[in-house]
């Protein structure tokens, strides 16, 4: 009796592997020139505050998971052991700051890890959304309060009065764009009116791009069933209100220990007085953040800085060592964390 030939099947986790070492290679030579001034400046750090960072970033990647895990649990009831969450943040944490793909990169992580705990695709999509709402927020929130901390010592030079107004139409900016993303997600009638516009704008792209050989990349229906879960999840929060007490604590956290790991190397650097100056800067340099990993964010941040610390010779160079040595060890360690509990989790069979 004749074998039957195996079905080929497309090595798919070993060409996710492959793209993302290349990606993450792409990242390290993006960044060498910062890694080489950090080892350069090392000898100017107290070591032993910049041994801080370890356990501070394990407790912001926990804090971040924890923005998930809480909501799912006390929601869903979804069970979630201590190592895994860990393993899950430490792994997100990887693909959003490690993987040059911007925030939809963490989105389809997320969805991946979580879909085996049986979290559908809205339900990760929401949780994704708000943790990037509230983080934002806080962000801002911070941001102002830093800034009044600086008008009432006065040391907001006259050159730099301009980064108040941006920080006022960047809050005004977020909290606009939340309240048109809650009140699209609220209604029915208007998730579906959205979900027919994303339907028929990728139905488009399929057409275009494969020269009419493709109608579609997503069905119809499961790009609205999508929607309305997400729609579903709204709905479900806004007759819960208490149920994001907890997911917005950790939120804050997560936020925290952000603004953390600069003010960490600024203390090594003797400069622990710049932390509202740090605070301003973060905010308004995290708006690149979500679109491009690498680059703006760092001139973003550095330059406001260095204004607000008056924009001598010196305050530039303190801006820039703070933020590219914050980046750059904040990467090494990234990459030293995630990288392997990442190719675990992609090579697992448990989803097929």
């Amino acid at each position: 009796m004749a074998k039957r030939k195996k079905k080929f099947k497309f090595p798919w986790r070993a060409v996710i592997s492959v793209a993302t070492f290349v990606l993450v290679g792409y990242v390290v030579y993006e960044n060498r020139d910062g890694f080489v001034q950090t080892f350069e400046n090392l000898n100017q750090t107290n070591i032993f505050i910049i041994l801080l960072l370890v356990p501070e970033q394990l407790f912001m990647y926990y804090a971040c998971g924890q923005i998930f895990f809480s909501y799912l649990t006390a929601k869903y009831h979804k069970v979630f052991g201590r190592k895994e969450k860990l393993l899950i943040s430490t792994e997100l944490n990887f693909v959003n700051r490690a993987v040059p793909a911007g925030s939809l990169g963490g989105l389809a992580y997320l969805t991946y890890r979580l879909r085996p705990f049986g979290v559908t695709a809205g339900q990760a999509s929401f949780l994704y959304i708000f943790r990037f709402a509230i983080t934002t927020v806080v962000n801002y929130v911070q941001a102002l309060i830093a800034i009044l901390i600086l008008l009432a010592l006065g040391s907001i030079p006259e050159e730099a009065t301009w980064i108040i107004w941006v920080s006022l139409l960047m809050n005004a900016g977020v909290f606009t764009i939340l309240g048109l993303i809650i009140y699209v997600a609220s209604s029915k009638k208007r998730i579906e009116w959205f979900a027919k516009i994303i339907s028929n704008l990728q139905a488009f792209s399929a057409r275009t791009i494969t020269f009419g050989h493709k109608k579609t990349f997503v069905r119809r229906d499961k790009m609205e069933e999508y929607f309305l879960s997400i729609h579903e999840c709204v709905v479900t929060v806004k007759k819960d209100k208490k149920s994001l007490i907890r997911p917005t604590m950790w939120g804050l956290v997560y936020s925290l220990c952000e603004i953390g790991v600069y003010w960490i190397v600024a203390c090594s650097l003797g400069r622990p007085e710049i932390l509202p100056v740090i605070m301003v800067g973060e905010a308004i340099g995290s708006v690149f953040d979500g679109i491009v990993p690498y680059g703006p964010y760092e001139l973003g941040m550095s330059g406001v800085m260095s204004l607000l610390l008056g924009g001598t010779e010196e305050a530039v160079a303190i801006s820039l060592i703070v933020v590219v040595m914050a980046r750059a060890l904040s990467l090494i360690f990234t990459i030293g964390t995630g990288w392997w509990p990442y190719q675990q989790a992609i090579r697992k069979k448990s989803d097929e």
